[in-house]
């Protein structure tokens, strides 16, 4: 039960994370272009002469300047700092992060167990360092009170993605290992596939036989 609470949990944080910094970037870039084509606009108006289509594009260059919008860029890439933490963790999961393991399938399965577990067990330790590394530069920030440029935020909130996620990547490994060991099941996503594809192969097989 836990463990499906925070499977669907990592789920909804990556997708929301997706979906608010993919509008964000959306609304800075029509901020942007507002702002220009306002400013083009009264340019124009002036140049050919029209005082009240410059009054108005004067107004909505106001309008539309009030709303400060410098710090979404820097909101964004905090928000893609955290996709790309969770979903790494999200990747083991499911087991779709390459791995090259042509040496590995060659190898016999009396010696390919091994070799697998060693291999598990060499990422465990990895995201663990990586964890413990991370939380102890966490803290170090926190004691110093560093904030960021723009949002002007605890920057020890931004840099909590690298621990959280690192440890959050050391259970999934711990998870894969333990299947790993008592079923030899693996994860594995078949990179070649395209989602979609295998369904129209078939829809156009079943209309030509038709």
């Amino acid at each position: 039960m836990v463990l499906r609470i925070l499977d669907r949990l990592e789920e909804i944080l990556i997708s929301a994370l997706m979906a608010a910094a993919v509008v964000l970037i959306f609304v800075a870039v029509v901020h942007r272009f507002s702002i220009g084509f306002a400013a083009d606009l009264v340019g124009w108006a002036r140049a050919n002469d029209y005082p009240e289509l410059q009054a108005m594009a004067r107004s909505a260059f106001k309008w539309v300047n009030g709303f400060k919008l410098t710090w979404a860029q820097e909101l964004c890439i905090y928000m893609f700092v955290w996709m790309a933490k969770f979903g790494a963790a999200y990747g083991v999961r499911l087991g779709i992060h390459v791995g090259v393991d042509i040496l590995v399938e060659r190898l016999s399965p009396a010696t390919r167990r091994p070799i697998t577990l060693l291999a598990f067990g060499a990422c465990v330790l990895f995201t663990a360092i990586v964890a413990w590394i991370g939380a102890d530069f966490v803290w170090h920030v926190k004691v110093n009170g560093q904030t960021s440029p723009d949002l002007e935020v605890q920057m020890w909130i931004v840099y909590l993605a690298v621990p959280v996620g690192s440890a959050l990547m050391c259970f999934r490994f711990m998870q894969a290992t333990w299947l790993y060991a008592t079923t030899g099941f693996i994860a594995h996503h078949d990179h070649s596939r395209v989602d979609g594809l295998e369904e129209e192969a078939e829809d156009l097989a079943r209309g030509g036989h038709a």
